[in-house]
């Protein structure tokens, strides 16, 4: 045998072996490993991320709690089986006039009080965000992003429930069960989640079209789509801004604002369900908005920097379409 066979036979002796190193290695369990450990010393911090949840983010809709006697001694119920009435028909022929506005309705303000209603009835919260929270949980209607006030991107509730909650997050937090007196300074891991405060909401933003129907000589404001205001405050607690979570198309929502009461301060027994505040246009609010003389479709607070004007400027917008009206009858 010469030199070189040799040193073929040796290197298949050496590959053998290293196969079998890798064939034991790959059925040896896996060692855990903990990277917080000093050498030579263990960890007091339990890893634990792996048993935690991570798709527990739910919307913050409160569960409704029925009571078990009746609430009031009136028989009857006309609120469930109430229905939206469908808007008159306007041929394209006969609108004459048209403009789309935009509005902001502040919830403290003294006319929208009913937004903010905080008492709960067998149907739930009446606070009017907890209404869309529920229609969107149920799936009667579908939230939209607020990028856009076109409708052009549906979004889901997950989305919803991680921008009202945040996502979760671990914290390493006492482990007093292990632990009762903290001395040993062991430690667990846990699952975080903010709470939605609903003060946050302080206002919404109402998306409308102003028609002119020269067939019944009538001027028609009709409600295209909704969108809660969250405010953002600094760490001292002061307001810094706020923006809107999502648009909700209005048509699409009527069913379910229909079959929900609004709070009447002045008489409980005459309360309007939310379907006739809109419609009835019960509300106090202001136009930021609109496509009148705005060719380069900007806010009014893109063109004028004054806060104080700017709402002139609403009610300018508003007397122009209320006189543009006048001008179409003689007398």
């Amino acid at each position: 045998m010469n030199w070189n066979m040799k040193k073929v036979m040796g290197c298949m002796m050496l590959l053998t072996v290293v196969a079998a190193g890798m064939q034991v290695a790959a059925q040896a369990p896996p060692r855990e490993v903990n990277p917080g450990a000093k050498p030579g010393m263990e960890s007091n911090i339990a890893d634990t991320t792996k048993k935690l949840p991570t798709d527990t983010i739910t919307l913050p809709v409160k569960e409704p709690i029925k009571g078990r006697r009746p609430s009031t001694t009136v028989a009857g119920d006309d609120v469930t089986d109430r229905y939206a009435l469908p808007h008159d028909q306007i041929r394209i022929d006969d609108q004459v006039y048209k403009q789309i506005i935009w509005r902001e309705l502040p919830v403290r303000e003294r006319m929208n009080l009913p937004f903010i209603y905080e008492a709960s009835e067998d149907n739930g919260t009446q606070r009017f965000f907890d209404i869309l929270l529920r229609a969107i949980k149920d799936g009667d209607v579908t939230p939209f992003s607020a990028l856009d006030d076109r409708f052009t991107t549906p979004i889901s509730s997950n989305a919803i429930a991680s921008d009202l909650v945040g996502s979760p997050y671990v914290m390493s937090v006492p482990d007093f069960e292990k632990d009762p007196d903290g001395s040993l300074g062991i430690m667990r891991d846990t699952m975080i989640r903010d709470e939605f405060d609903p003060e946050s909401i302080i206002a919404y933003r109402i998306k409308e079209e102003v028609i002119f129907d020269k067939e019944t000589s009538r001027l028609h404001w009709r409600i295209l789509g909704i969108a809660p205001l969250r405010a953002v405050k600094n760490n001292d607690g002061s307001f810094r801004d706020s923006y809107p979570l999502f648009w909700l198309y209005y048509p699409e929502l009527r069913p379910v604002l229909v079959k929900s009461q609004a709070y009447n301060p002045r008489n409980m027994a005459a309360r309007m369900s939310w379907d006739d505040l809109f419609e009835s246009r019960y509300f106090s609010s202001f136009i930021y908005k609109s496509t009148l003389n705005n060719p380069f479709d900007r806010p009014l607070s893109g063109i004028i920097n004054d806060p104080l004007m700017r709402l002139l400027e609403g009610d300018n917008i508003k007397n122009s379409i209320f006189n543009w009206e006048q001008q179409q009858w003689s007398y």
